[in-house]
């Protein structure tokens, strides 16, 4: 029986190589990540794509520290890692002639996969497909179409599949061409994902605000049950907290870790300034690294709509829209909520 880990999109230097995205991964593969593989005699890595996150350049301190928490570790507990090309990877839009792994890992022994190629391990045999180009596009659909292979791990931009919660990508490659295959493993969706055969693992850790609330983590094959399993990563860098003390009790932030992450607060209705304040206070003495307020504009909730309406007068259209509704449902709730999403929205982050 073997056991080998399924790891997707890294993206080292994420967040313009931010050093607390920095800690925050090392905390990850620290604590998590390389303790698992040793408890569970795991020696083996296959890594989907996107191993960096800039396509035409790396920052030193970024190389320096991925080579201490990271490669260094791998080379040091004599694990064997495979990376594919994602298109993160290549320098060229078009081609995989130049990556920045190739370029930059020379000093490790790990295996790139810079064209199609069948592995076994423990006598499962599986197909490695790196990122298809205008340059190798015609050799990959015969590989992948001549296959014996019993896998297919790959860095696919597939169709119909979710390319982060909520946004389901309507353009790629058509299911039907990897039907043959038991199991198919992709990088580059951020988010997990499964439809039938295929499995998109998902990143081993936050990096947007598009990944709050999503579990990310790695995934384990076993070669004898065939049977996928997904660690969840236990650490967060991203926390929304609503604010809301009309008629209710302010949320209680006490069991809540801040340390070091990014937070937003979305103020739904803020009728006590004192209250408010002393929420706040609270929140800054919790070490958070990044704290944004997300402002009510209740200025706009009993707004008349007219012909001068412009478009801050979003929550105006909403409020008069949910009043002018025949429902039993609690209207004031409604638009509670509409507002909660209104106000994340117009600050939404994709970066």
């Amino acid at each position: 029986m073997t056991k080998f880990v399924i790891l997707g999109d890294t993206h080292f230097g994420a967040r313009n190589d931010s050093r607390k995205f920095h800690d925050y991964f090392e905390k990850f593969y620290k604590n998590t990540f390389f303790p698992y593989l040793e408890e569970h005699g795991i020696t083996e890595i296959i890594q989907l794509g996107d191993l960096f996150d800039r396509r035409k350049f790396i920052n030193f301190n970024t190389l320096s520290e991925v080579k201490r928490y990271f490669f260094d570790e791998i080379q040091r507990k004599n694990i064997r890692f495979t990376t594919l090309l994602g298109n993160h990877d290549i320098f060229w839009k078009e081609s995989l002639s130049v990556s920045s792994s190739g370029l930059i890992l020379g000093e490790y022994n790990f295996t790139l996969i810079d064209k199609p190629v069948i592995i076994d391990i423990d006598g499962t045999k599986i197909d490695l497909i790196p990122w298809i180009c205008k340059e190798n596009e015609e050799d990959v659909f015969k590989y992948i179409d001549e296959s014996k292979s019993d896998l297919c791990f790959g860095h696919f931009e597939i169709a119909g599949f979710p390319m982060y919660r909520g946004h389901t990508a309507s353009d790629g490659l058509s299911h039907d061409m990897f039907a043959k295959y038991e199991l198919v493993c992709s990088g580059h969706y951020h988010t997990r994902s499964k439809q039938e055969n295929i499995t998109y693992v998902g990143t081993p850790a936050e990096m947007t605000w598009q990944d709050y609330n999503d579990p990310r983590g790695f995934s384990v094959f076993d070669t004898e049950t065939r049977e996928l399993s997904f660690i969840q990563n236990p650490y967060t860098i991203h926390e929304k907290l609503v604010y809301d003390d009309l008629d209710k009790e302010v949320i209680d932030i006490s069991e809540i870790d801040l340390t070091d992450k990014y937070v937003k607060i979305v103020v739904v209705n803020k009728t006590d300034l004192y209250k408010f304040d002393l929420f706040m206070n609270n929140i800054y003495q919790r070490g958070a690294y990044d704290i944004k307020i997300i402002e009510d504009f209740s200025e706009f909730e009993n707004g008349e709509i007219s012909t001068e309406i412009n478009l801050e007068d979003t929550l105006s259209i909403l409020s008069n829209y949910v009043d002018s509704v025949n429902t039993t449902e609690n209207k004031e709730e409604i638009k509670t909520v509409l507002k909660e999403l209104y106000l994340e929205a117009i600050h939404h982050e994709t970066v």
